[in-house]
């Protein structure tokens, strides 16, 4: 076993935050220097980050107190919400809502990310504020955080769940390729298929909240603010869908079943939706699901969800939603059956629709090995970064 001490976030390296330019000057967006926003790490599933949703200029760097961050440098969002974590591919800028770390000799920067997500919760109990928790610069530096002496044990740790999360990456970039895939051959198909499909509005080849429940029987619940990892382009696995409630719901609720579509009515321009492959038994979904099932023999699923996740389809439900006088944006289930999905006329279309069953099981196979490492990995990090357990006794 390495010597452990205990030191401040200071001693490891340099605790740097970030400033926003004048939004009212041009001049000072469009350039080429990464200017990262807490918003960006919102949707970031990866580790390292190259750039976020706008760059800056020279001038515009120049006009306010944001810094130059090197490449490996740690990023750390201190507000709105605090904990989010990545490190810089390249060298970036951030705005205010950061107290990142410029790592030293005396650390490595991917044992500092994984030290970082360790201590989040620790680190948001110390921040202040009324309108929002917000973590300053002197509360970051004093944070107390204990480590291995040697930045070689603390690289050994680091590749560790570096593995893991190495593995989950290319296989969310190998999905990512494969739903791309799905796209490209949809779209091949009915360029050459002309005449042999009809475009027939979703009412028509599928049924819409099919289910209800039986009261004689027990149901898990399924809240639509569950789903909040069901993203576009996955699989909706079940266990990324916690259930709200073991009661039986006072009112009517969806079945859901194999293979199954989920699409959130309420806030639909937040893509709450997926195909579900692997439900719990006896699953409902709220009211704020629609729950979609073919019912056309030659149209599968798969093609429907294509056809629902198209951003003209998502444009146009959020205008309906937005034209709702509901407490939040929600469309009525029966609003989907208006989306035109391509039917094809005869069995001509076996292989297409194989292919793109095949290729949404590949995906499914993916998320299921991303869950188990997901877990594997977040069963260790705890361990070995609180040197609860020797790195040299794990073995993946």
């Amino acid at each position: 076993m390495t010597e452990w001490i205990e030191c401040t976030l200071d001693k490891l390296g340099e605790i740097v935050g970030g400033a926003t330019p004048s939004t009212k000057c041009e001049d000072y967006y469009g350039g080429s220097i990464p200017w990262i926003t807490p918003k960006d790490l919102s949707s970031f599933k990866g580790r390292y980050i190259t750039s976020g949703e706008r760059n800056i200029t020279e001038k515009g760097l120049a006009s306010c107190s944001a810094q130059m961050m090197p490449k490996d440098a740690v990023l750390f969002t201190s507000r709105a919400p605090i904990g989010y974590v990545a490190i810089a591919s390249q060298s970036v800028c951030t705005n205010q809502g950061f107290k990142s770390i410029v790592v030293n000799e005396k650390a490595d920067p991917l044992f500092v990310y994984y030290l970082l997500k360790y201590n989040k919760d620790a680190i948001e109990v110390m921040g202040s504020g009324t309108t929002f928790k917000e973590v300053s610069g002197k509360t970051m530096r004093a944070v107390k955080v204990h480590i291995p002496l040697d930045v070689s044990y603390q690289k050994r740790i680091a590749a560790v769940l570096d593995s893991l999360d190495t593995k989950i990456e290319n296989n969310e970039r190998i999905n990512d390729n494969l739903y791309a895939q799905a796209k490209a051959t949809t779209k091949q198909w009915i360029s050459k298929s002309t005449g042999d499909y009809e475009l027939l509005p979703l009412s028509d080849i599928a049924s819409i909240n099919p289910d209800t429940y039986s009261p004689k029987e027990t149901w898990k619940y399924v809240n639509y603010l569950d789903t909040s990892s069901i993203t576009e382009g996955c699989i909706a696995e079940i266990q990324h869908i916690s259930p709200s409630s073991e009661k039986l719901p006072s009112r009517a609720r969806r079945k859901i079943a194999p293979n199954d579509i989920v699409f959130s009515t309420v806030r639909p321009n937040q893509r709450h939706y997926g195909i579900i492959s692997e439900p719990l038994p006896n699953m409902l979904g709220s009211t704020g699901f629609a729950v979609i099932r073919s019912k056309n023999p030659l149209v599968c699923n798969e093609l429907i969800y294509l056809c629902l996740t198209e951003n003209e389809f998502i444009e146009k439900m959020q205008q309906l939603a937005e034209q709702s006088t509901s407490t939040f944006p929600s469309i009525k289930p029966s609003d989907l059956g208006v989306c035109e999905i391509p039917c094809p006329k005869d069995q001509s279309s076996t292989s297409f629709t194989e292919t793109l069953k095949s290729l949404f099981a590949l995906i499914a196979a993916n998320q299921r090995e991303n869950i188990s490492l997901s877990e594997i990995r977040d069963a260790l990090l705890p361990k070995l970064i609180s040197g609860e357990i020797d790195v040299s006794a794990v073995q993946l």
